[in-house]
């Protein structure tokens, strides 16, 4: 999977900071953010990002909610989605997993893999 632009959604103003460096200079990829799950929702139906990373616990609208109304979207229907979250055991990513995510990514991350990291969870090209 070629990706060129990535959605970047989490509340937290130093977690975006630290993605958005990583994404963009490790990764090479555009990066676009949001802060909230409704932020997220305008976002990924206006730029059509190639993959969104999403945080899991957000006030408001949390990542599973955000990433059901994303699925329920004609625009994101298909995007492929990663959860980041702190919590990492085995039923919470099974959980996500069984939603539709195709990864879960631990938190804190490590910004020199990340973009690694991502492809390694993502199918091949």
């Amino acid at each position: 999977m070629t990706i060129r632009k990535v959605l970047l959604v989490d509340d937290e103003d130093d977690i975006r900071t630290i993605g958005q460096l990583s994404l963009s200079r490790v990764g090479g990829w555009q990066t676009v953010m949001a802060s909230s799950g409704a932020e997220a929702l305008a976002k990924a139906a206006a730029e059509r990002p190639d993959l969104i990373l999403l945080d899991v616990m957000m006030p408001g609208m949390d990542g599973p909610t955000t990433f059901g109304q994303l699925r329920a979207q004609e625009a994101t229907a298909h995007t492929p989605v990663i959860f980041m979250t702190a919590k990492i055991q085995k039923q919470e990513v099974a959980r996500y997993l069984e939603l539709g995510a195709v990864g879960v990514i631990g938190k804190p991350f490590d910004p020199m893999t990340l973009p690694a990291e991502i492809k390694r969870l993502l199918p091949p090209a």
